[in-house]
């Protein structure tokens, strides 16, 4: 085995077993090459391994950052509500719902949705918190002439089952757009973030009906340090 893979698979294994603990420093380039005396190739060429894998990310002027590694899966071609990926993933949490109330379309939301403008809407705000921390904020929007209701008591379960077994809506599809973007102040406040992070993972979805309403406009943001954005594709000729 290469000597750059062995030492890869030795840090992976101390970051396992926390010597080096989720957003600790791992030892510098000069430190690493001193431990296990080889040359700075070799200890960067380790460092890639690593960070390809997940294990860390490197941050100009400060090193190697451990990330978390007991990361959640979270699909990203599916449709799939958070009660079912707590289910699927027997992950322990807890939705505490920050805002409830009714609005109207304003003129950014109608270049997203398409709504009329003065159209009234729920907006719903929930925390998600994982082992106690917050790691997800969900912010929804949906038409109150589809959902006339919204008990808070169903917000703070599954707004899915809600739709589906209460209201008997079909949810169809929905289309997504992820990206990585900046703190902003709000997030920072309702996310329990670490001095490190400077970018979340924001995942926007348009979902639409059977009849190909769209009835939900969904910003969910998400700690890049405690999900992992998946999918499976298969190859296909164009």
């Amino acid at each position: 085995m290469n000597k750059f893979k062995e030492i890869s698979l030795d840090i992976e294994k101390k970051i396992l077993n926390k010597e080096y603990p989720p957003h600790t420093l791992l030892p510098s380039e000069k430190q690493l090459i001193e431990i296990y005396g080889v040359s700075r190739e070799t200890i960067r060429k380790a460092l890639n391994l690593l960070r390809n894998a997940g294990y860390i990310q490197k941050k100009q002027g400060k090193g190697s950052i451990v990330l978390d590694v007991n990361r959640f899966d979270f699909p990203i071609s599916g449709l799939t509500s958070f009660k079912e990926l707590q289910d699927s993933q027997s992950i322990p949490s807890e939705t505490v719902v920050v805002e409830l109330k009714k609005t109207t379309v304003n003129s950014a939301l109608h270049e997203i949705t398409e709504w009329p403008i003065g159209t009234e809407v729920w907006k719903l705000v929930r925390q998600r918190k994982i082992d106690g921390e917050a790691v997800i904020l969900d912010t929804d929007y949906l038409l109150t002439s589809i959902v006339a209701e919204l008990p808070r008591e169903k917000a703070e379960e599954s707004i899915y089952a809600y739709f589906e077994e209460d209201l008997k809506l079909e949810i169809a599809y929905a289309q997504k757009e992820i990206t990585i973007d900046p703190v902003t102040t709000e997030v920072k406040d309702l996310l329990q973030l670490h001095p490190n992070d400077t970018q979340v993972v924001i995942v926007r979805s348009l979902v639409y009906l059977e009849d190909t309403r769209c009835f939900e406009y969904t910003e969910s943001v998400h700690r890049l340090d405690k999900f992992r954005f998946v999918d499976f594709a298969r190859r296909k000729k164009i």
